[in-house]
């Protein structure tokens, strides 16, 4: 319900009980006819009315976001105050009501307002912070609001002073009533007259009473719900979300420290990972220029690595292991994948022509001397996705589908994935590529060896991919083609 009807609710409903219930409290009010009595309320109501309507409605929207709530509060209590104080002062004036029978309808309005404006409060706040998540506008709280802890004090005083002084007053109205009556009525009807009187005031008070809590606690599950949200999506490493901040308190300072937080985690992590991303491209240059290889050849091996696992997935092969995160690992650990080759003498690792067999035999231990100096780092740094999948790479680019590859000899699916992917890039980069043992082969060419290689050196499954990426790598090749120098 918008506020304005609720508000609209709220007066009917407190237009009734002070019309009703005034006048068993106050006897004065017992003693005018019904027009005397309503005429003026209803006027003072309609003209509260009219005012919130026309005058406080409008000027919230002019205020900023974190003031209305407060505003709103003030200017509710205010108008049943103001409204109070002419109703007594127009019996006083007209009937010669006593200044004890003014202070009570002073009293009333001012409770009945307090609890309305508590109400409507609590319900402008949430409709608030709706509207604020909906447009993606951010709350500036105050510094130092209120503490919740004593709101919940000034609450709570409130509400035992009023559920105290109403009951007294009745009380006291219904003691002079029995003194008046004396033996005309007998006691047990009395009495009963008395706590039905009393107890139908209780229940109204109650009412209004949980009707705030109900209120409040709609909006505390609101704002926790958005916070621990918040935090879920952060722990599952989302830090690119923020939690709304839509009330001006102690929970829009917790969401508002909450945000600076995750901005703070995601600047250090952006780099962090600039700096880690820095120092693979550093690491993997290093040992591919000891090849006479280029950082061309990490950039193109990498983004063939990514174009195969997302047509592989996209094709609904692998799918739970080739999500979003895991791609992205497999693309930075890719020029990680011959860094074991800052292990091999440049006798070997730079000789122009075929290798003997006892120097192949010491070529084939990098694979193994990658993955085991990538293994050492994970034990210091604990455990790390990153590295992990860099290692695998590293150890298995070089195994083949039937068995035959090195350094384990392992076949088919006993080949990690990451292996099989980078199996593909990797051979496919050397056939286009110029080395000193051998010329660069055009892509035609290099795509009919890799198609020689299916279900021997190649996954099968590998191939059809690669068959199916063909322009892609193509695309990738040129983008990223060597320096002529």
């Amino acid at each position: 319900m918008h506020n304005n009807r609720r508000a609209t609710l709220h007066y009917l409903i407190s237009l009734l009980l002070f019309a009703s219930y005034g006048i068993q409290v106050c006897p004065f009010l017992d003693s005018l006819t019904p027009a005397e009595l309503l005429l003026p309320i209803i006027t003072v109501f309609a003209a509260q009315w009219l005012i919130r309507r026309t005058a406080i409605t409008p000027r919230l929207e002019s205020l900023k976001p974190e003031q209305r709530v407060a505003h709103l509060f003030r200017a509710d209590l205010t108008v049943f105050l103001i409204g109070g104080a002419l109703l007594a002062a127009y019996f006083q004036t007209q009937y010669q009501f006593p200044l004890e029978s003014g202070g009570k309808v002073i009293v009333g309005m001012t409770l009945l307002g307090f609890f309305i404006a508590c109400e409507l409060a609590l319900h402008k706040e949430y409709e608030l912070s709706q509207q604020l998540m909906a447009s993606g506008v951010q709350l500036k709280p105050d510094n130092s609001p209120m503490p919740i802890s004593r709101k919940f004090s000034w609450f709570a005083s409130a509400c035992a002073i009023a559920i105290v002084g109403v009951i007294f007053l009745l009380i006291n109205k219904d003691l002079e009533w029995l003194i008046h009556t004396g033996d005309s009525i007998p006691l047990a009807t009395s009495q009963r007259y008395i706590l039905t009187e009393i107890s139908f005031v209780v229940a109204i008070l109650m009412a209004y009473v949980l009707a705030i809590i109900l209120g409040y606690s709609r909006n505390l599950k609101l704002f926790i719900e958005n916070q621990n949200s918040t935090l879920a999506a952060v722990a599952d490493g989302d830090l690119t979300i923020s939690a709304p901040v839509t009330s001006n308190d102690e929970f829009g300072l917790m969401a508002e420290r909450t945000n600076l937080t995750i901005n703070e985690l995601n600047r250090r992590t952006s780099e962090l990972n600039t700096t880690r991303d820095a120092s693979i491209l550093g690491l993997a240059s290093l040992a591919e220029t000891r090849d006479n290889e280029t950082g061309a050849h990490i950039i193109r091996t990498q983004h063939y690595v990514k174009v195969l696992a997302e047509y592989l997935r996209n094709q609904g092969h692998f799918t739970e292991i080739l999500t979003d995160e895991t791609i992205e690992l497999l693309f930075k650990s890719a020029p990680l994948h011959d860094v074991g080759k800052v292990g091999i003498p440049d006798s070997i690792l730079l000789k122009p022509g075929k290798l003997t067999d006892d120097e192949f035999e010491i070529m084939k231990r990098h694979p193994m001397i990658g993955a085991e100096a990538l293994r050492v780092a994970e034990a210091q740094l604990g455990s790390n996705s990153f590295l992990r999948y860099a290692s695998e790479i590293s150890e298995s680019h070089h195994e083949k589908w039937d068995g035959s590859g090195y350094p384990k000899g392992l076949t088919g699916e006993e080949i990690p994935l990451s292996g099989r992917l980078m199996a593909v890039a990797d051979v496919y980069d050397a056939l286009i590529s110029k080395r000193v043992y051998k010329p660069a082969f055009s892509h035609d060419k290099a795509c009919s060896i890799i198609r020689e290689g299916n279900g021997s050196h190649f996954d099968p499954l590998l191939i059809e991919a690669f068959n199916a990426c063909e322009e892609e790598f193509k695309a990738v090749a040129e983008a990223h083609k060597d320096n002529e120098h």
